[in-house]
C-alpha cells in the first residue's frame, strides 16, 4: 500500500469506529446531527473538496459530485426530519460515504498491484552503468551520461544497460524480459548485445553503440508506458458514454425528486417531499459509472501486461482490440517464417567418392563437405559461410563446447586449422571458387561451373541453392544450401487455424519454387513469389479489397524491408529481432523472440480481454439498470444503492485483472 492509501484506510477505520461508538450512544435531535457529521467529515472531506472544485472548474458531473449530492441530502434530509418533529436518520448518509471509500482503496490496491505486476514484468530498467575510471576503479554512472564508442563492464547478475558490441569475454544471458522465454543465450567476444538482458556468468566488456535514450531498453519502456495513450474503441465509447450518461442521470434524479410530488399536489394527495427526495438521492448513488469507468481500461491495461510478460510487445488497447477480430493473416518469408540465415540441409556425394570410402555413407559425405569449406575458407559469401559453418560442427561434434567454439569460429572467419592445406585459392566471377586442397584441384560452384569444366553432374532434386564440387576434374558430388524454416513455424500456423483465421498467406520476393516449397511445408493457403516490396503492398490492397468490413488483416514481417507493408495493413506484427529499432517504430505489434506460434497467443489473449470488457460492460449496466427502475418504484432503499456502486465496481476490477493472467 502507497502512504496515500494507509491514509484513507485509517480514516476508514476511524469513520467506521466512530459509527459504532455513535450507534451506542443515547443521543438524538441536533446533538446526534453534530456528531456524526464529525465521521462523515473524516471520511468525506477529499470528496465535498473534488466536487467543490469540479463544480468551479466546470467539470460537475462526475463520481464526486454524485457522492457529495447524495449524501450531503441525506444528512440534509435527517435534519428536516428532525425539525419536523420526527427522528431523522443520519446514518444512512455517513455510511454511504464510508463504503464508497472502502470501494474506492479497494479499486486503488487492485489497479496498484496490476500496475506493479506489469512493471515487474518489464523491470529491465537499468540503475546504472559500470565504467573503469583513470585508476582502473570501476565507478558506477547514469546511464544517461554514457557516451557512443565509450567501454562498459556487466559483471554477473547485472542488467546490461545499453546496447553494444562485447569487446571482452564471453557469458550467458537471460532475456526472459524481453522475450518471455526462459532459455538462455550465449554471447561471445564480437557479438551484439542489447540492453535490458540480464549478465548470468562471465564478465563482460561492452562497446556501446547508442547512447541509452535511443537503446533497445529506453525504447521497449517508451512503448509500454505510452501503450495506454492510444485507446480502444471500447473506451473511447465509454468514455462517451459516460459524458452523456452522468448528466442524463443528473437531471433524472432531479425530475423524480420534483415531478411526482408536483403531479400528486395536483391530484390533491400528500406531495410527500421528503420520499421521493430519498428515492432520487438513492438513484443518484446507484448510478455512477465509476464501475465501468475504471474496469474497461483496467481490462486492456491488464491485457497488455499480460501480453508483455510472453515477449509480445502490443503498442496500445487499440491494437489488442484488432488483434481479436484478425481473420487474414499475411507473412513475409525471410526471417518471418524462415531463419534468413543459409544452412547446408542435404550433402550428396557422387558414387565415385562414395566408392573412394569404402560405401561409407556418411565418411564420403564428411569428406564432400571438407573439400568444399577448405576450398571456400576465405570467401566471405553467405554460402561460403553456411559451409564453413556446416564442417566446424561436424569436426567438432565430440569435442567440447570450449573447442568446438573456437574451431567453429577460426574457420568461420578464414583461419583453418591447418592453413598450409589450402593454396591458390581464387574466385571465378559468376561461378564459384577454385582452390588447391591438399594437393588436389578442388572447385566448388553453380552448374555453369561443372559445365565450363566439360563435366556431366547429377542434378539435385531438393529445392534450394546447389553447390557442385568437382576434385581433379571429376565430378564428386553436390551440397544443398537452404533457407531454413524456423522449428516453430509450423506451429504457428496450425494455431492461427485452430484460433479461427480463414486464410494465412505468404509474399516473397524469391523465387517460385522455393516458395512454394516452404508454403507447402508450412501448410499456407496462398503464396506469392518474386514480388518487389511496391508488389507486395498492392498485394496486400487487393487481400484488404477482398476481405469483410469488420475482419482484420495483420501483416507479419521484420519490421525493416517491409515497413511499407506493415503501415498499409489494419495491423502490423513485427519479428522483434531481439529488440530491433526498425521493428519497434514500423509495427504496431512486435514479437521480441522472433517466434511466428505467439501470434496465435496475441490473439488468444486479445480476445480473452476483449471477453472480459464485454463481461464487465454488460454486468455493470444491467446491474445499474435493474436497481435503477427498483430506486425509482423506491423498491431500493440506499444500502442497495451502495452495492449496485461499490459492489459492482469491485466486482468489475476483479474480473478485469484476470487480464493479466495468461495461460
Amino acid at each position: 500500500m502507497t502512504k496515500k492509501q494507509k491514509k484513507v484506510l485509517y480514516r476508514i477505520i476511524i469513520a467506521a469506529a466512530l459509527l459504532v461508538v455513535l450507534h451506542f450512544l443515547p443521543v438524538d435531535g441536533m446533538m446526534a446531527f453534530v456528531l456524526y457529521l464529525i465521521p462523515y467529515f473524516v471520511i468525506g472531506y477529499d470528496i465535498l473538496r473534488k466536487a467543490a472544485l469540479g463544480i468551479v472548474r466546470g467539470q460537475v458531473f462526475d463520481e464526486n459530485f454524485l457522492m457529495a449530492v447524495a449524501t450531503v441530502g441525506a444528512m440534509a434530509l435527517g435534519v428536516y426530519e428532525e425539525l419536523q418533529g420526527g427522528d431523522g436518520e443520519f446514518v444512512e448518509g455517513v455510511a454511504v460515504m464510508l463504503f464508497y471509500q472502502i470501494g474506492e482503496l479497494f479499486q486503488a490496491v487492485a489497479v496498484g498491484k496490476s500496475r506493479k505486476n506489469i512493471t515487474a514484468l518489464m523491470d529491465i530498467r537499468p540503475d546504472y552503468a559500470n565504467i573503469e575510471n583513470e585508476n582502473g576503479e570501476l565507478e558506477q554512472v547514469d546511464p544517461d551520461d554514457v557516451e557512443i564508442g565509450t567501454v562498459i563492464l556487466v559483471q554477473p547478475g547485472e542488467k546490461v544497460p545499453i546496447d553494444g558490441i562485447v569487446v571482452s569475454g564471453s557469458s550467458t544471458l537471460n532475456t526472459s524480459a524481453l522475450t518471455g522465454e526462459s532459455v538462455p543465450r550465449d554471447v561471445k567476444e564480437g557479438e551484439e548485445i542489447i540492453s535490458g538482458c540480464v549478465n548470468l556468468s562471465g564478465l563482460l566488456k561492452i562497446q556501446t553503440t547508442k547512447e541509452f535514450g535511443e537503446s533497445t531498453v529506453s525504447k521497449i519502456l517508451d512503448l509500454v508506458e505510452n501503450s495506454s495513450m492510444k485507446k480502444s474503441k471500447s473506451e473511447n465509447f465509454i468514455s462517451k458514454f459516460a459524458k452523456i450518461y452522468t448528466p442524463a442521470v443528473c437531471i433524472g434524479a432531479l425530475v423524480l425528486a420534483i415531478l411526482p410530488p408536483v403531479v400528486l399536489l395536483l391530484l390533491g394527495r400528500p406531495a410527500q417531499f421528503p420520499t421521493w427526495i430519498i428515492r432520487a438521492l438513492t438513484f443518484l448513488v446507484i448510478s455512477c459509472p465509476c464501475a465501468l469507468v475504471i474496469s474497461i481500461p483496467l481490462s486492456f491495461f491488464g491485457g497488455i501486461g499480460g501480453a508483455s510478460a510472453c515477449g509480445i510487445l502490443v503498442k496500445g488497447s487499440n491494437y489488442l482490440e484488432a488483434m481479436a477480430g484478425a481473420k487474414y493473416v499475411v507473412f513475409d518469408k525471410t526471417g518471418t517464417l524462415t531463419k534468413g540465415v543459409f544452412e547446408v540441409t542435404r550433402i550428396c556425394p557422387a558414387a565415385e567418392l562414395l566408392a573412394e570410402c569404402g560405401e561409407n555413407l556418411e565418411e564420403a559425405r564428411r569428406r564432400l563437405l571438407e573439400y568444399a569449406a577448405y576450398a571456400e575458407s576465405y570467401s566471405n559469401h553467405p554460402i561460403s559461410k553456411s559451409l564453413k559453418e556446416a564442417y566446424a560442427r561436424t569436426m567438432a561434434e565430440d569435442e567440447t563446447p570450449e573447442a568446438r567454439q573456437e574451431k567453429q569460429v577460426a574457420i568461420q572467419t578464414g583461419q583453418v586449422l591447418q592453413p598450409g592445406r589450402v593454396t591458390d585459392a581464387q574466385e571465378i566471377s559468376g561461378h564459384g571458387v577454385k582452390a588447391i586442397v591438399d594437393g588436389k584441384e578442388v572447385c566448388v560452384g553453380n552448374a555453369k561451373l561443372m559445365k565450363s569444366m566439360g563435366l556431366s553432374y547429377e542434378e539435385a532434386c531438393d529445392v534450394g541453392t546447389v553447390a557442385y564440387v568437382a576434385v581433379d576434374g571429376a565430378y564428386a558430388g553436390h551440397i544443398i544450401i537452404s533457407d531454413v524454416v524456423k522449428e516453430h513455424a509450423k506451429e504457428a500456423m496450425e494455431g492461427l487455424k485452430a484460433a479461427g483465421i480463414k486464410k494465412t498467406v505468404m509474399l516473397t520476393g524469391d523465387s517460385k519454387a522455393v516458395a512454394e516449397n516452404v508454403a507447402k511445408e508450412l501448410g499456407l493457403d496462398e503464396v506469392h513469389s518474386e514480388l518487389l516490396p511496391g508488389d507486395k503492398v498492392e498485394a496486400v490492397e487487393a487481400l484488404l479489397a477482398a476481405k469483410g468490413p469488420k475482419e482484420v488483416l495483420a501483416f507479419v514481417g521484420d519490421g525493416i524491408n517491409d515497413a511499407p507493408v506493415l503501415s498499409r495493413a489494419d495491423i502490423g506484427i513485427a519479428m522483434g529481432a531481439l529488440g530491433s529499432d526498425a521493428a519497434i517504430e514500423a509495427a504496431d505489434v512486435v514479437l521480441m523472440d522472433d517466434n511466428p506460434a505467439k501470434i496465435a497467443l496475441a490473439m488468444k489473449i486479445a480476445r480473452k480481454c476483449l471477453w472480459i470488457v464485454y463481461e464487465n460492460i454488460v454486468f455493470a449496466l444491467a446491474i445499474k439498470g435493474l436497481c435503477l427502475v427498483l430506486g425509482a418504484l423506491g423498491l431500493a432503499n440506499m444500502w442497495m444503492a451502495i452495492f449496485a456502486d461499490v459492489g459492482v465496481m469491485v466486482l468489475a476490477v476483479l474480473n478485469a485483472i484476470r487480464c493479466l493472467k495468461v495461460k
